[in-house]
């Protein structure tokens, strides 16, 4: 490819839109045009990473013995009013009527879809396992798209589902697509982890997230530096303390705290650490009465944990003012247990607390002094906050580390939460009549770009991964119009290099070095070829990879054969 016969329209600055890193970057290199809030236009360049991504993931998944087929964007309401998702969404799942007034949705994944096709076709335990997948634009109606890409409303996804006729032979499934997304990730030049998952909206048992290891992540994922353990912090389990609940020391007294609402305040104000307090949060039960949930003061609620509880609204509502005030007595920012009708939980952290300082259930007063037991009645003690480092870990080997992610890809169990409710059925070897399980495997292919150049950027612009640049190799003669020895040499080892199978673009715009440098840095081409008159007086061309500080003079008759020993994969 020559660059004047591409598509190349770099800018200085990011739109002020532009958040973060990956965003900022797609938009100044020409990745990406925005057309409407969360919704983007791929350039040539762009598209580029994106078929390469899409490559990937195609071999990875028709290696794993699944089976591509393509389906619809557009799809009939009633297959959702089946499984009850087209009410329980929420305004994410789009909703249309068409011209004969019938209801239709734009999906955001295709659960529904599969397994209306399988509960045609399938009808034997012969016929299972199926593991089929898709590459296709998905459309979630996000409240306020951000990040670019990362959080938009249309996206490409490669959604997979599974069908089998025992959960024995799911799992077996389960663990095949693990494996495969662990070689997609190794091969697309990700760092990564895997870490189990809460399952969600999308339902089943057994879970893991694909993690895109960047500081901008918005997961925060739990792991231990000495293990393969690690979890999303919405699933990473506190354990119960390891101290006993020393003895009561404190009288309890009622003390006056005129504007105090929070933790940080009230230990300020006491000067206390916010160790020795107690936080209190009130939610809705499913029966629309208060629940108190007691949390140490350094702590913070975990809302997937939380509802899971039994008698708890799920998701969970925290309860409104009026509602507070009716059952407590009291504004918030000064609430506690004692005197409480309702049902408490309260943190594992909770048991080994003594003599701690909790709200009065009277505007502008606490109790210091506070005991378990002898203040209030033993609450349930529950794992409902979020893990933090030094915790130990679940597996028993040391310390918790937290990091951030980027979530590229998810796999579930999803049992039979479709296959019972759609009717999805088989005749098993018995004769009998059977509901087929199910897995779900999905990743992010649009999303995967963004966090790749979240992991991989300095301040001159992005570095892609060999496997994923939009080209690998970028030629940069020196003085093309005005040297016909640069022109000839340059136009050799070009041929050469794209009959070796190298996937290289030919700078020919006459650009000035400092303008075609500068670009292609910010473009982010993980190696570049400099050839000028100088160097050819001397037989020599410039090499220098993307990471390197400078560049190496090597030999025009061995360039080739010095770049394809510097490409990766």
């Amino acid at each position: 490819m020559r660059a004047s016969q591409f598509y190349i329209a770099t800018l200085k600055e990011a739109p002020s839109d532009a958040e973060i890193v990956s965003h900022k970057l797609m938009m100044r290199a020409g990745f990406i045009k925005k057309l409407s809030a969360g919704i983007y236009n791929y350039m040539p360049m762009g598209l580029r990473v994106i078929r390469k991504i899409e490559n990937i993931i195609r071999e990875e998944m028709n290696n794993a013995g699944a089976i591509e087929l393509s389906m619809p964007i557009v799809q009939p309401a009633e297959l959702w009013q089946e499984t009850g998702r087209f009410d329980k969404m929420g305004d994410e799942l789009l909703r249309f009527k068409d011209r004969h007034n019938r209801d239709f949705v734009i999906q955001p994944t295709s659960e529904e879809v599969i397994t209306d096709i399988v509960r045609q076709d399938v009808r034997s335990y012969r016929q299972l396992p199926r593991n089929l997948y898709q590459i296709q634009t998905k459309f979630r109606d996000e409240r306020r798209p951000r990040f670019g890409i990362m959080r938009g409303r249309e996206f490409t996804m490669k959604d997979a589902y599974s069908f089998h006729a025992s959960f024995e032979d799911l799992q077996r499934e389960y663990q095949n697509m693990f494996s495969a997304y662990s070689r997609m990730f190794t091969r697309l030049g990700l760092q990564f982890r895997a870490v189990a998952a809460d399952t969600g909206a999308i339902g089943g048992t057994g879970s893991h997230e694909f993690h895109v290891i960047a500081e901008t992540g918005e997961d925060a994922i739990a792991y231990n530096p000495n293990s393969d353990y690690a979890a999303n912090v919405e699933l990473a389990e506190a354990l119960p303390p390891a101290n006993p609940r020393p003895a009561p020391q404190a009288t309890l007294l009622k003390i006056h705290t005129p504007g105090i609402k929070t933790i940080d305040q009230l230990s300020a104000s006491l000067k206390i650490a916010p160790t020795q307090t107690l936080k209190s949060i009130v939610i809705e039960g499913d029966d629309g009465t208060p629940v108190l949930l007691l949390l140490r003061g350094d702590h913070e609620l975990n809302e997937v944990k939380a509802s899971k509880l039994k008698g708890v609204f799920s998701p969970i509502r925290f309860a409104a003012p009026s509602v507070i005030r009716e059952a407590f007595g009291s504004e918030p920012g000064s609430l506690g247990p004692i005197g409480f009708k309702g049902r408490i939980y309260a943190d594992r952290a909770v048991a080994a607390m003594a003599d701690f300082v909790i709200g009065a259930n009277e505007s502008d007063h606490h109790y210091t002094g506070a005991n378990l037991g002898r203040d209030f009645a033993e609450p349930e003690f529950v794992d409902i906050r979020n893990v933090v480092a030094g915790d130990p870990s679940p597996d028993g080997n040391g310390p918790l580390a937290i990091c951030r992610g980027i979530e590229v890809g998810h796999i579930f169990q999803l049992r039979t939460r479709y296959s019972q409710t759609m009717g999805c059925k088989f005749i098993g070897e018995d004769g009998k009549e059977q509901v087929m399980e199910m897995g779900c495997y999905g990743v992010g292919v649009t999303r995967i770009m963004g966090a790749a150049i979240e992991q991989n950027f300095d301040d001159r612009g992005i570095i892609w991964p060999d496997a994923i640049a939009p080209f690998q190799l970028v030629i940069c003669p020196m003085g093309w119009s005005r040297s016909e020895s640069v022109r000839d040499t340059t136009s050799a080892i070009y041929q050469e290099l794209k009959r070796a199978g190298i996937d290289v673009i030919l700078d020919d715009r006459d650009e000035r070095p400092g303008v075609m440098f500068a670009d292609w840095e910010l473009i982010g081409i993980p190696h570049r070829i400099v050839i000028g008159d100088r160097g050819l007086k001397e037989g020599v061309a410039e090499y220098q990879g993307r990471r390197d500080t400078e560049a190496t003079k090597v030999s025009v008759a061995e360039i080739v054969t010095f770049v394809r020993s510097r490409l990766v994969g």
